[in-house]
């Protein structure tokens, strides 16, 4: 694609710090306080989200996986998720043994609908997983007080919102903890990756031995005294993660830019609805999403877009509750999220990226103009 949906944007700086990482041969640490790139990582992202701890992982699926175990959710607990995500979210509920339990979102920020949560939650809920879609944060005021009202434990999936607010606090510091990825086309990226955010002093103890195969230092010898793996992060990850952190304040407001430009050439185009930035919340325009009126016009927009080399994607086409292995395991079915459902045949998702310039944008809005002209 000419204008892809998402690249990553490396430069020198990415370069210098790996080949240097390169001559002196320190590629990993298999320590549970990981090597020197590893921690100066974590301090300088605990920092940009505004909380204490932060913790270096190989995966955006890895952070949600380690948080559920290091709360200890396990067989026979649930845990409540959105069906309108990637799958990673609802599958490190089943890899931590427990049953994810499905809950529809709000139909116009296509974030989880906390009223629907409430209903949800039963004797069984252990946590609930929010997913910050498209780099907008979810209800987190609502969420957390239902939860603590319930006594169940908040995880954020901010997977796709670095940098992103509500009320003046980011993206990963109002949960118990806050799981990012870091894969290329995200925000920034170190190529594969993931970390976990936290003021709990206690679980990023537990998290860093849990990355490392359970093991911590005890009376100066490494011993294993939990069940964990090999999560690490690789110091070649962490010092790219240090080089695009520091030019993350620059992605993002590349981004806003574009996303503004972007609403201002789709005003008023009938039957399509930019995507809503509430008043409180800070954007990160992870992705664009616009809303369709007539879902087959939504199909016509993407293939057109499609044809003319610009990256249109839909997000998520099938929820992940009617996704064969959730249908099989839960004998989920279709009605079960009814704007979930709808908002899955009405949604397309536009390029804003930090790659882009501004003829880049005119070219994409210009094309979607295009598209519904012909489709009418």
């Amino acid at each position: 694609m000419e204008v892809p949906i998402n690249k990553p944007v490396l430069g020198e700086e990415e370069i210098a710090e790996v080949a240097e990482l390169l001559r002196q041969g320190a590629l990993t640490s298999s320590s549970p306080e990981g090597g020197p790139n590893v921690r100066s990582f974590e301090e300088e992202f605990a920092s940009f989200v505004g909380v204490k701890h932060a913790i270096a992982v190989n995966s955006g699926t890895a952070a949600l996986y380690l948080s559920l175990l290091a709360i200890g959710v396990g067989p026979g607990d649930e845990v409540l998720v959105p069906s309108l995500t990637f799958v990673a979210t609802a599958n490190a509920v089943l890899l931590a043994g427990a049953k994810p339990v499905f809950v529809d979102v709000d139909p116009r920020t296509y974030t989880m609908d906390p009223s629907d949560l409430e209903r949800k939650i039963s004797e069984r809920a252990k946590a609930v997983i929010p997913v910050h879609l498209y780099g907008l944060m979810a209800d987190m005021d609502s969420i957390n007080s239902i939860a603590e009202k319930r006594g169940i434990a908040v995880i954020e999936d901010a997977a796709q919102a670095h940098g992103s607010e509500t009320r003046g606090r980011r993206a990963g510091s109002l949960g118990v903890t806050g799981c990012f990825s870091f894969y290329p086309s995200k925000v920034m990226t170190t190529g594969e990756g993931g970390m976990i955010t936290t003021n709990d002093v206690g679980l990023a103890k537990a998290l860093r031995s849990l990355r490392t195969h359970g093991q911590e230092w005890v009376d100066g010898e490494l011993v294993v005294t939990r069940l964990g793996g090999n999560f690490r992060m690789p110091e070649v990850e962490a010092a790219i993660g240090r080089a695009q952190l520091r030019k993350l304040p620059k992605f993002l407001e590349v981004r806003r830019r574009n996303a503004k430009l972007m609403t201002e050439l789709l005003q008023g185009l009938k039957g399509v609805e930019p995507p809503l930035e509430p008043e409180g919340y800070r954007h990160n325009w992870y992705l664009y999403t616009v809303k369709f009126e007539d879902p087959r016009l939504r199909d016509k927009v993407k293939d057109y877009l499609n044809r003319k080399g610009i990256g249109a994607t839909i997000y998520y086409k099938t929820p992940v509750h009617l996704m064969p292995l959730y249908r099989k395991l839960f004998n989920t079915r279709e009605g079960l999220l009814p704007v979930t459902e709808e908002l899955s045949r009405r949604l397309l998702s536009l390029p804003v990226h930090h790659g882009m310039g501004e003829e880049d944008v005119r070219r994409v809005a210009e094309a979607v103009e295009e598209a519904v002209g012909k489709a009418s």
